[in-house]
């Protein structure tokens, strides 16, 4: 019963509460902010995913559309001389397509440097928000420890 009413004691449990408490409200800090970034990068990696889909659904699109008019025009042909009239016409539509698929893999990689590089500047801004808020709370604990001594 003394042991409780002992005002050292309650000083000392008082003092290990509010560092508690501080700790808990860092670790808090700490994870709201990695959620947030973690949300971030989820939602730019995605916005990456849902353009290259677009770009590349669109790409096979349009290859498909001018494949399948030219296989008609290829199903009309009915002698040789015909055939050599399309044959150009189907060489032409198969380096189109070659042209457009590359093109296509060349913004699909361009727009994933640059969503890559996004995630790379928000990992960077976590890392020197974090380290600035350590530094700071390192430099508030020096100034208390040498304010105690």
């Amino acid at each position: 019963m003394l042991h409780r009413t002992n005002p050292a004691n309650l000083a000392d449990n008082n003092q290990q509460e509010t560092a508690m408490y501080q700790f808990n409200d860092q670790f808090s800090k700490a994870v709201s902010q990695f959620a947030d970034a973690a949300a971030n990068v989820n939602r730019l990696a995605l916005e990456n995913a849902e353009k290259a889909f677009g770009l590349q659904l669109a790409a096979i699109e349009d290859t498909f559309t001018a494949s399948f008019a030219f296989t008609g025009e290829l199903l009309q042909v009915r002698d040789a001389d015909g055939l050599k009239a399309v044959w150009p016409k189907g060489v032409q539509i198969a380096r189109t397509n070659a042209e457009r698929s590359l093109s296509t893999v060349q913004e699909v990689f361009a727009n994933t440097v640059k969503t890559n590089e996004a995630i790379g500047s928000l990992a960077k801004g976590q890392f020197e928000q974090a380290s600035a808020q350590v530094k700071a709370e390192v430099e508030k604990a020096t100034k208390a420890t040498k304010s105690g001594k």
